[in-house]
């Protein structure tokens, strides 16, 4: 097993509490990390810390019940855990919104979800980690970034926002040992995911749905399959590691090859 040099580390992942964040959560709790927990109830960052401990009995956790989507949240967050090492920006949501029919209010609550959490955020660690000389923040984006989705155009936009305010931070860590990157994952098969692409095709059972659900919806993945979280989860925490040091101010994609792009 590679040694990660995670064990004196803290981790915030935000929206840990199920889906890529959950399995993030893990994979740094597996490396020695100590991993904040985050969920907008009690109950559900008690359920992701009992299935964290379930695979990784070792784990150190702490719990954090906080809405991150909102000012209030992020205040919380900040006055709870005012130091941390690692910031995972994970928080988002998406939905299929027709652009012509779209309100602004459905603009500007995905806004505040997807890019204000990661903005309060990072403004705040930042600044701690750029006094001590050493953290990772990573925004977790979609290939939505770079492969605008029409039916998405509002989540699209703002993957997109994310990985140009990765970037700009990134600028602000020169010469420092902090470094700020995206990562890109492609079609991933979380648990809502699973159900979205069983809803397309009732009459099949999962695997063949999954299966035509790729040859259709995402015809230019080379892995013709949808990303297993665990993969996601643990490239990232390798970006979060002190052996991703030269790695900085990059959009890092874990897509399967679906974007036919070089760049």
């Amino acid at each position: 097993m590679m040694n990660l040099q995670l064990t004196n580390k803290i981790a915030l992942v935000t929206a840990s509490t199920g889906g890529i964040g959950l399995e993030i959560a893990k994979s740094l709790a597996f490396e020695g990390a100590t991993v904040i927990i985050n969920g907008r109830t009690s109950e559900s960052v008690n359920h992701a810390i009992s299935t964290i401990l379930t695979e990784v009995p070792k784990a150190k956790l702490r719990s954090l019940v906080a809405d991150n989507a909102t000012l209030e949240g992020n205040e919380t967050t900040i006055n709870q855990f005012p130091h941390i090492d690692i910031l995972i920006n994970n928080l988002g949501i998406y939905e299929s919104v027709e652009f012509l029919n779209s309100t602004d209010e459905q603009w500007q609550h995905i806004m505040n979800v997807n890019m204000m959490s990661g903005v309060r955020l990072s403004r705040h660690y930042l600044k701690n980690m750029l006094d001590v000389n050493d953290g990772r923040i990573i925004f977790m984006s979609s290939e939505s970034a770079i492969n605008p989705a029409p039916e998405m155009a509002h989540y699209s936009a703002t993957k997109t926002m994310q990985m140009s305010l990765s970037r700009s931070l990134a600028e602000l860590t020169k010469g420092s040992k902090v470094t700020v990157n995206t990562v890109l994952p492609g079609s991933t098969k979380t648990e809502g995911v699973k159900q979205f692409v069983q809803d397309l095709f009732p009459s099949l059972g999962y695997k063949d749905a999954e299966q035509k659900f790729m040859k259709e919806n995402r015809s230019t993945s080379l892995i013709e399959r949808l990303i297993d979280p665990k993969e996601i989860a643990d490239f990232t925490t390798f970006i979060s590691s002190p052996l991703s040091s030269a790695i900085n101010g990059a959009a890092l994609r874990v897509d399967g090859g679906i974007v036919r792009s070089i760049f």
